[in-house]
């Protein structure tokens, strides 16, 4: 998900198109010692850009940790759910069984006395005393099976327990990250805004224009490269309806979209889970060489894969640059390209 700019706009060179987001977002959390929030007078627009750029795609890379704890956090909290659930429904039969084991336990003081085994099970902690083999052995084939049941069953619930407060503790560090993530990904734009108020104002219109310049309302020219497959297409034609929605940090549509949010919306329209970060979407399908690229193959950039596109036909692609501009067509060849995946 890469801040960038398009190649041979006015005012700009190679460095000031940049790359933003990526799976290996742990490292931006260490990166919050960046740039300074206001620009020197003496800079050049070149340096300048280059700052902003740099700030951006510091955010990116946030933004794809605060995607991916975002994701780890929705996979917990899921468990989590399914772990109580199971502790309940155990506990419902192990109130049942205890339910039989009392009954015969009545029936036995009705007849004359209680196994104190069974008395021991029908109280508040049995499980240290259903440890020793010799209290099943005292008792009928039947209650034996019983109480081997109840023993399992109480051993089975302890060990859910167990491993939802582990759960709740992962959740709980997940969240943490997301929140850590927020902040770095909110103090980079806050700063890389300050920088682009900071420029004179010729460099500033210039750098808004090319946030803006490579929004076209036509899909480009597949000059006769038609997609791989039927749900290629389909992503093709949900890509294309999301030009010129605005580019949001974590946002996977249909109203806003990150870079990697695109592929995700745009692929899931045609019936086609895609994971949610960039990094893992370079490996949701087969990998080929960027000169076989048919429309609908995702574009992976930089080594890191911290953006993704999708290649549209006669070099170009469809992406979510960086906040303030839109989602948009581009060259194929705006940044390093690190992988091309056909999902």
């Amino acid at each position: 998900m890469a801040f960038h700019r398009r190649t041979g706009q006015s005012g700009l060179t190679h460095s000031a198109r940049v790359t933003v987001l990526s799976a290996a977002a742990a490292t931006a959390a260490a990166a919050l010692g960046a740039a300074p929030a206001v620009a020197d007078p003496q800079d050049t627009a070149t340096s300048a850009q280059t700052r902003v750029d740099g700030l951006f795609e510091q955010a990116e890379k946030a933004t794809e940790a605060y995607n991916k704890a975002g994701e780890r956090a929705g996979r917990l909290r899921a468990e989590v759910a399914a772990t109580r659930d199971s502790v309940a429904r155990g506990q419902e039969r192990l109130n049942r069984m205890r339910g039989r084991l009392g009954a015969f336990a009545g029936a036995q003081y009705r007849s004359g006395g209680m196994d104190p085994s069974l008395a021991l099970l029908l109280s508040g902690s049995p499980d240290t005393y259903l440890d020793k083999a010799s209290t099943i052995e005292r008792i009928g084939d039947r209650q034996s099976g019983e109480l081997r049941e109840v023993q399992e069953e109480q051993r089975r619930i302890g060990q859910q327990r167990l491993e939802a407060a582990a759960q709740l503790a992962d959740l709980e560090e997940s969240r943490t990250a997301v929140a850590r993530h927020k902040r770095v990904i909110e103090s980079k734009l806050a700063e890389a805004r300050r920088l682009v108020n900071a420029m004179p104002a010729q460099e500033r219109a210039a750098f808004d224009h090319a946030s803006r310049s490579s929004l076209r309302d036509e899909l480009p020219s597949l000059s006769g490269s038609a997609p791989s497959s039927a749900r290629a297409a389909a992503a093709v034609m949900a890509a294309r309806q999301a030009v010129g929605r605005p580019y949001v940090w974590g946002a996977n549509g249909p109203s806003g979209f990150d870079c990697s949010g695109l592929m995700q919306w745009s692929y899931a329209q045609a019936g086609v889970g895609l994971p949610r970060t960039s990094q893992a979407q370079r490996y949701a399908g087969r990998q080929i060489p960027l000169s076989e690229a048919k429309p609908g193959d995702l574009v992976i950039y930089r080594d890191d894969a911290s953006h993704v596109a999708m290649y549209m036909g006669n070099g170009q692609v469809v992406h979510a640059p960086y906040p303030g501009a839109p989602v948009r067509y581009d060259p194929v060849g705006m940044m390093p390209v690190s992988s091309v995946t056909r999902v």
